[in-house]
């Protein structure tokens, strides 16, 4: 039994009514333990679809013929997901977690069964937006049963059976993914399209899992007609879905082209009958206006806004980084990445130790923020040289800062409404935090691949970078080497064969010279006079014409000085326009296995945008670490909502106690502070 105590005063005069009787624990420890196995079982199929499926994305691009097409698919994915996320929440505070639950992860099943038999890359985005639908409900759903389950300070009993989950799905997913991507079949059936079908028996076992174990309690009256706000849904689409595409597709339409526009309009039209609808219907809304008189709810949702932002560009930054600069695989950069995995991790299950043994996490949003901000900054100071070490030490100190925010700010979410408002304030914060990861991923990728072709150009000017390259694309061993066909023909060979053609006009004149200055003399002579010339040139004598012998390392090192001065100045003026270097950025796979030397300037600028990017992602997240001295965390309540909501049916008849209860809940005391009552609470069994 444990005792919550509220501040009140009773302003009839009467005296305080007897406390509410000790509540009989609602769930046992067994039955909490049979529906967090149910909840894994979906996050286990939400988390490793992600993995496999950024993995092997750029093989499924090239089968379907559609690689340019890829980021419709995952626009789809992300923008069905986003929307249905507040509608899972509300529509569960309803209805129910349970038949939601189990509705999402059908609608997922069959959405990846779709999914594989996709004949092009529109099909696939369709299918994949399907299965967004019920990715929604594996978001959303899990965190609100816990909140509705378990007492905030008993969750970190449970919380590492959902860090193991997610950390098995992170590990085992880009290995898989890399596994489907690179065989031709399997079964029969074509490598890549396991990457979807793998979902439908994993689903299965999740369905059945969910269905076997997860049985909730309900408590309260039931509306005998219940108020659905279709109306605020749709707005909620109208608004998000031309917002988000923008923020996919802007770059490539012009952010200021009439596509872009039509949708700025689109969507400002929808903010506006959103606003109006969601005043309208009041406590039915399906993102209702009252949750934002909360201060604590306001600040926590715009935390998780800024967070998400930081978080996602970091996540989808990274893994671009080391297989692009680092140059490994899919599936090892995907390993390389447990650095953050295993900070996120340890920071998880310590702060929620803390959490559950002193109820304090006020300080975890401060502390989380400086971490990500600090493992930003070690972000900042990379090079083309820096050791893989350095780089994970980054991903380690932001793994650690996301493990404290994660958890502290969705309790601070739950613990500033009311037990009947778990369901849709849960899915409104988890859902402002993927608006941000979708802002963060769309803004963070367009700063990346807008600078990187000015970036590439300045890092081709630079004369070390440019005379060890020039070198290289010159001699015909290395230009010729099978590696190197791709890099030579996207970037050098536009370089260097105007250069031989000039070298070569140049010499072609001096041949020409010399022939008429010994024109009448014997063929001797005329050798003479020609290698006297090829000496001064530093070229050979070829079919009694002067030509450089590129694969002279001697003739070869004095062109490349004499020429790369001037090519210098000329690379590096038309960095000031570099719309026509998009080509280099849009297929980067011709860079694997090229020599170092011709790579190195497209690293050079890669990273050199990268550390832009995480300038952005710091000034973001340190944004974040401002606010979060001025967040008041809630204190937590020492009861489940479902616990709550037990006592509370208990206790129907006398509302003052309902009074001591909504405020104890809340924090906040019902009249001045003169004096205290107990609050029962059952318990749940350890």
């Amino acid at each position: 039994m444990s005792t919550a105590t509220a501040p009140v005063q009773v302003p009839s005069g009467r005296q305080s009514a007897p406390a509410a009787a000790p509540g009989k624990p609602i769930m046992s420890h067994r039955q909490i333990l049979l529906v967090i196995y149910g909840l894994m079982a979906g996050m286990f199929l939400s988390s490793l679809d992600q993995t496999i499926v950024g993995t092997a994305i750029r093989t499924i691009g090239d089968d379907l013929h559609g690689l340019d097409q890829q980021a419709w698919v995952t626009t789809a994915y992300l923008i069905a997901s986003t929307i249905t996320t507040p509608i899972y929440g509300k529509l569960s505070d309803v209805f129910g977690r349970r038949p939601l639950y189990i509705f999402g992860i059908a609608v997922f099943i069959l959405g990846s069964l779709l999914s594989t038999m996709s004949t092009s890359m529109i099909m696939l985005a369709a299918f994949r937006a399907f299965q967004g639908i019920g990715a929604g409900a594996l978001m959303s759903l899990p965190l609100a049963i816990m909140g509705d389950i378990l007492a905030p300070r008993e969750r970190a009993k449970y919380q590492g059976y959902f860090l193991a989950v997610f950390g098995i799905s992170s590990v085992i997913g880009p290995l898989i993914g890399g596994l489907f991507s690179g065989a031709d079949q399997i079964l029969w059936i074509t490598g890549w399209r396991w990457v979807f079908l793998i979902n439908v028996p994993i689903g299965v076992g999740a369905l059945l899992m969910v269905i076997a174990f997860l049985h909730l309690p309900k408590f309260g009256e039931a509306k005998a007609k219940p108020r659905i706000d279709w109306w605020g849904a749709t707005s909620v689409i109208v608004t998000l879905v031309p917002l988000l595409l923008v923020a996919e597709q802007g770059r490539t339409w012009g952010w200021g082209s009439a596509s872009a526009i039509a949708c700025y309009v689109i969507g400002a039209l929808g903010l506006v009958a959103f606003l109006v609808i969601e005043t309208l219907m009041k406590d039915d809304a399906i993102i209702p206006l009252k949750l934002f008189r909360s201060g604590v709810f306001s600040m926590a949702t715009v935390l998780g806004f800024l967070v998400g932002f930081a978080m996602f560009g970091a996540m989808l930054t990274i893994p671009l980084y080391l297989q692009i600069v680092t140059g490994l695989t899919p599936t090892e950069s995907g390993f390389a990445t447990l650095p953050m995995i295993g900070g996120l991790m340890i920071a998880s299950i310590a702060s929620g130790q803390i959490v559950a043994k002193t109820g304090r996490y006020r300080i975890f949003p401060v502390i989380g923020t400086a971490l990500v901000s600090l493992g930003y900054v070690v972000l900042t100071f990379m090079t083309i040289d820096k050791p893989l070490w350095f780089l994970m030490i980054g991903m380690f100190l932001i793994g650690l800062g996301l493990g404290q925010l994660m958890q502290s700010i969705t309790l601070a979410s739950q613990n500033s409404v009311q037990p009947r408002d778990m369901g849709v304030a849960t899915s409104s914060a988890t859902f402002f935090r993927q608006i941000g990861g979708t802002l963060g991923t769309a803004v963070l990728l367009s700063v990346l691949f807008s600078i990187m072709p000015a970036n590439i150009l300045h890092a081709t000017a630079d004369k070390a970078n440019l005379t060890d390259a020039l070198d290289a694309a010159l001699n015909p061993s290395v230009a010729s080497a099978r590696a190197n066909q791709g890099v030579m023909d996207q970037i050098w060979n536009p370089i260097v064969t105007p250069i031989e053609r000039q070298v070569q006009s140049g010499l072609d004149a001096a041949t020409a010279q010399v022939t008429a200055g010994t024109a009448g003399a014997t063929e001797a002579v005329q050798q003479q006079a020609l290698a006297a010339a090829a000496a001064q040139s530093h070229s050979s004598v070829q079919d009694g014409k002067l030509v450089v012998d590129w694969s002279n390392a001697s003739q070869r090192s004095y062109w490349v000085g004499k020429l790369a001065p001037e090519l210098s100045k000329q690379i590096d003026a038309r960095s000031g326009d570099s719309s026509g270097s998009s080509s280099e950025t849009s297929d980067t796979s011709y860079l694997n296995g090229a020599d170092a030397a011709l790579t190195r300037p497209f690293m050079s600028g890669f990273n050199a945008s990268a550390v832009t990017v995480y300038w952005v992602g710091f000034a973001v997240i340190l944004l974040a670490f401002v606010l979060s001295w001025f967040f008041k965390a809630p204190p937590l309540r020492k009861s489940s909502a479902l616990q709550e909501q037990a006592d509370t049916e208990g206790t129907a008849d006398d509302l003052e106690v309902q009074a001591v209860a909504a405020a104890d809940a809340m924090g906040s005391p019902t009249a001045p502070v003169t004096g205290s009552i107990p609050v029962q609470r059952g318990r749940s069994d350890d």
